[in-house]
Order: C-alpha cells, then sequence, then structure tokens
C-alpha cells in the first residue's frame, strides 16, 4: 500500500560513492516547474533510482542505491517536476491537532475542542474531541488519545477476526506505529502491526485492512490462496481499497 512512484533503472558507468553525510535529508530546490521541497533517501537496498510522493511531509522522497550520485537522481527529478508538482498541489491541506479543526474519528467529521478547566483528560461527546488542561498540550494529548483508540478498536477487530471461523489466525504480538506509506504489515514472526491513523477511517475500513494483515499469518505473499481468504474474513476489499486510495493522503496530512 504505497504512493505514487516513478523509477528509473541506472544504467552505465557506476558512480563513485557519494559521502552520506554529504547528502542533505531535505531541502527546497527550484525547477523549472518552481520550489519543490525534496526528500533524500539513500538505501543500500535500492536497485535503481526512484521519485515517491510522501503526503505526511508534503515532499517528494528521491530514493538512491548505495552508489548512485545526486546528480543522477536530480536528473530524474527535473524530468518528471510536471507530474512531482502536479501531484504536491493535489495533497490535501494538512490538518493540525488545534482548537477547532475538523477531523474524521471512525469516518465521521470531530471537531477538537478545547475544555481548559475540565479535569476529564481527552474525551468524545457527540461530534468533539474535547481536550482539557492548557492550550500547549492539546496537539500532543489528541495524539496520544487517537493511539490509544487505535490500539483499543484494532485490537477489539483483531479478536473478532481471529476468533470467527478461521482457526490459527491469532498474532504473536500487535503494535500500533506511525508509518509514512503502509496501514499494516504482518512478520514472518508474526507481528502486526497497524498505522494509528487508522482510528480515522471508517470501521468498515479498518476491518479490511485487519483482515488483509491477519491473513498474511497463513498466507506471506499475496497469491490467489491469500486473496481468497481475506475475502472470507472481510467483505469489504474493494471499497475499502478504492476509500484508501482516494482518502488515505488525507489521514497521512493530519496531525
Amino acid at each position: 500500500m504505497s504512493g505514487d512512484e516513478w523509477a528509473l533503472a541506472m544504467s552505465g558507468k557506476r558512480a563513485r560513492r557519494p559521502s552520506v553525510k554529504a547528502l542533505a535529508q531535505f531541502e527546497m530546490l527550484r525547477l523549472p516547474a518552481g520550489e519543490l521541497p525534496v526528500r533524500w533517501n539513500r538505501c543500500g537496498r535500492a536497485r535503481r533510482i526512484s521519485l515517491r510522493i510522501d503526503p505526511r511531509a508534503g515532499a517528494v522522497v528521491v530514493t538512491l542505491p548505495t552508489r548512485a550520485a545526486r546528480e543522477a537522481g536530480l536528473a530524474l527529478l527535473r524530468t518528471h517536476a510536471d507530474w512531482v508538482a502536479g501531484r504536491l498541489a493535489a495533497l490535501p491541506l494538512a490538518i493540525s491537532f488545534d482548537e477547532g479543526a475538523i477531523m474524521l474519528l471512525a469516518g465521521r467529521p470531530h471537531r477538537i475542542s478545547h475544555a481548559p478547566e475540565a479535569r476529564r483528560g481527552v474525551w468524545v461527546e457527540g461530534d468533539e474531541i474535547r481536550v482539557s488542561g492548557e492550550r500547549a498540550f492539546l496537539p500532543r494529548r489528541v495524539a496520544d488519545f487517537l493511539r490509544a483508540e487505535a490500539r483499543a478498536r484494532l485490537g477489539r477487530l483483531v479478536a473478532e477476526i481471529a476468533g470467527g471461523p478461521e482457526a490459527g489466525l491469532s498474532p504473536a504480538r500487535l503494535t500500533i506505529k506511525d508509518t509514512a506509506t503502509r496501514w499494516g504489515s504482518c512478520s514472518s514472526e508474526k507481528v502486526v502491526m497497524f498505522s494509528w491513523r487508522l482510528v480515522m477511517a471508517p470501521p468498515e475500513i479498518q476491518h479490511y485492512v485487519v483482515a488483509h494483515e491477519l491473513a498474511h499469518l497463513r498466507h506471506l505473499d499475496h497469491g490467489a490462496q491469500f486473496w481468497r481468504l481475506v475475502d472470507r474474513l472481510s467483505p469489504h476489499r474493494v471499497h475499502a481499497e478504492a476509500w484508501l486510495k482516494r482518502h488515505g493522503a488525507a489521514l497521512l496530512r493530519t496531525g
């Protein structure tokens, strides 16, 4: 479940390995398409130079193999500058966790409301996420609340789906993280991971992603048997994949 990507295979002479320290991780580059935010990523596993839009950072990520020169990445970036500029311009507006912000919780819009005199931490009241305490701590408290909600809601789904007709799908451990390109994963050690941002998606989207990762406990690949199991575990695959493709960037741009 990764974002858009353009790739260019390396060819010709191998460039001398540049210094990792000399490669700035983030910079603003002025190109014919305008000024673009660029994040550089050197990856020993990469076999080709690639471009990827990172919705959360609002930047284009240029991934370079170990021996690729920065100039080769710049050449690819210049070639596809119009595409990159268009994709960045199409990103939804970023939403900060602050007083009055409207964000999704389980697919429904909720307004963040500061209640400084209250002593209840963070709680949901109607269509509001109410936050007590000092204003300076509001963003952190909302983020902590959403992570806890994600662990509770996704944990219940894991237990529900794993306890269904399909036996032997219980993971060894459940972890909640803030990922940039994946909504979930399952390791060969049977550890399942989910992005806390899924708590903002509608319940049926959460159900599908949990079912998808639990199916990997039996089939680590994406073969025909895997997809048959996914469809037995959740009826929401087609809708969920379309929803995440359309709205996933907005989740990554929240918080």
